[in-house]
Parts: structure tokens; sequence; C-alpha cells
């Protein structure tokens, strides 16, 4: 019995969004178990961790660069944009990295997945979008559920959720204008090197003067840190190769649940109710914005 062309094309696209969920839940647990190995490699400095994740993902990026055959070069135009780039997602990554070492590792999870909606605000500023007054209103309940894990009554304590808002934030930026590079014609495969290289160079100075030697043990968590990171940005990129963001990015929010497993396997934690409350929220939020995302892409 032949199919359709039109029911085959249905399945093909079925199949595809099937396997877009599988990669955006490996990469959400690749991404979870980067957390958990620069946790768990104790009270070394927030840039030695920093830099051994990025020397992974130079090497992994130059490797797929070669192999593409197109070479090591920058488009006309896109080195300013690499750099500012490059900027503000070594500010997330180091902001990341202290939340992760200070704090609950779910809850530091949970404010860097403020991303998607800090670079719905920066899309304003760097692509000159205007988000309509549904993508405000995410906003605004996203950053009311962080307010409920900062807990800003709890005064200084609350500073290392301060920092993991910061990493979501500047995350989001970083994410907003690896859009505008692709706009440009930018490779993915040279940001992502151009990055790593740049956020080698920028750890380097501080983790000389302030190089702390490491077991054995602290280095292979480094090193699968940066193993982790690679197997995450690696699967994202499948991920949304085979289906559009509007309809698999909400997965992406079960990083939060399995770094939340291993917080509490390895380390004890338990988030109080107070961060379960905003778990709830930001997650809601973002399940809504999705549904509301796939009903207006849907042909009328």
């Amino acid at each position: 019995m032949h199919l359709a062309s039109g029911e085959i094309s249905m399945e093909k696209e079925m199949n595809n969004r099937s396997r877009g969920i599988f990669h955006i839940l490996l990469a959400a647990f690749g991404f979870a178990m980067m957390s958990f190995f620069v946790k768990l490699s104790g009270d070394l400095p927030v840039m030695e961790k920093a830099f051994f994740r990025n020397l992974v993902a130079i090497f992994v990026s130059l490797f797929l660069v070669i192999r593409s055959g197109e070479g090591i070069g920058i488009h006309d135009g896109c080195l300013p944009t690499l750099f500012f780039r490059s900027a503000v997602g070594f500010i997330g990554i180091y902001a990341n990295f202290w939340a992760i070492s200070n704090m609950a590792i779910a809850d530091a999870n949970m404010l860097n997945k403020l991303s998607p909606f800090a670079a719905i605000i920066m899309s304003i500023f760097l692509l000159k979008e205007k988000p309509a007054l549904f993508d405000i209103i995410t906003v605004i309940l996203a950053f009311i559920g962080a307010g409920f894990i900062i807990k800003p009554s709890a005064g200084i304590a609350s500073f290392p959720a301060i920092v993991g808002v910061l990493g979501g934030v500047a995350a989001g930026t970083a994410y907003t204008l690896v859009r505008k590079l692709g706009l440009m014609g930018e490779r993915k495969t040279m940001i992502v090197l151009f990055f790593s290289v740049f956020s080698c160079v920028c750890c380097l100075p501080f983790m000389i003067l302030d190089f702390v030697p490491m077991t054995l043990r602290q280095f292979l968590c480094l090193v699968m840190a940066g193993v982790s990171a690679t197997v995450g940005q690696m699967n994202v990129t499948a991920a949304y190769s085979y289906a559009p963001a509007r309809e698999i990015s909400v997965f992406d929010y079960s990083q939060v649940l399995f770094a939340a497993v291993l917080g509490f396997l390895a380390f004890g934690e338990i988030p109080d109710a107070a961060s379960f409350i905003g778990y709830a929220i930001i997650i809601g939020t973002a399940v809504v914005k999705w549904r509301h995302d796939l009903k207006v892409s849907q042909p009328s």
C-alpha cells in the first residue's frame, strides 16, 4: 500500500521532530553533566575551570572546521560582531561557572535558562526587532520566577543567584549575536572556534596569576566538563537541524531536571519551596510560549 505524497511528507516531518527532541534531550543532559563536573572539580579558580572547558571545545571545533574543507577564515564584516559575541559569551560562562560553584546546580541551571527570554530583550537593540506584547509578558513572568530563586530577602546569600541571572542574560545576548552572525553568513563552527580561542586567551593570564595545582581527579573532572559541554553543543546543533526551535526548544528545560537529580545524588542538594515555585513559573511560561509559537506558525 503506497502512501500519498502528503502523508509521506507528514511522516518525515514527525520523524524529524522526534529526532530533534531526542537530540535536544541529549544536549540538555550534556550541559547538566557539564555543570555536575564543574562543581565536582572542587574549589579550583573559576578561570581555571573555564579555560579547560573551552580548551576541549577548541580541538573539537577546529577539527570540524578543517573537515568542512572551507578553511579557517572569517567572513567580511563579521570580526567586530565575533569579538562582541565572544566577550559577552565569556562573561556568561564565567558567571555560570561561578554560580554553579556557589549554589545548587539545579538553581544555577534554571537561572541560566533565562537566556531565551533575555534574547527577546536583546534582539530589540541588536537586531532592531520589535517583540509582540505576548513576548514582553513572558519575559516579565520569567524574571518574576527568577525572583523566587534569587530570594532577594536573603541579602548577601542571594549574590550567587544574581550572578546566575547575569550569566543567563549574557548567554541570551550571545545567542542573539550568534543569530546576527548567521544572518551575516558566518559559519557556526567558526563562531564556536573563535569564541573558544578568545575565552582561553582571556582566562590564561588570570589562570597563570592564580594557578592552583590540580589533582588527577580534578583534571579529569575539568576534561569531562569540556567533553560534556561539547556533547551538549553538538546535539543542540543537530536538534535544530532536524526541527525548528518553536517545536522543540521547550524540551531543553529537561536540563534542570537532570541537574536536580545529579545535585541530589552527588551533593545532597534539595531545592527549597521558593525555588520550586520559581521553576514552575519559568518552565510554565516557557511551555505556554512554546504552544503559542506553534499555534502562530501553523497555516490557517
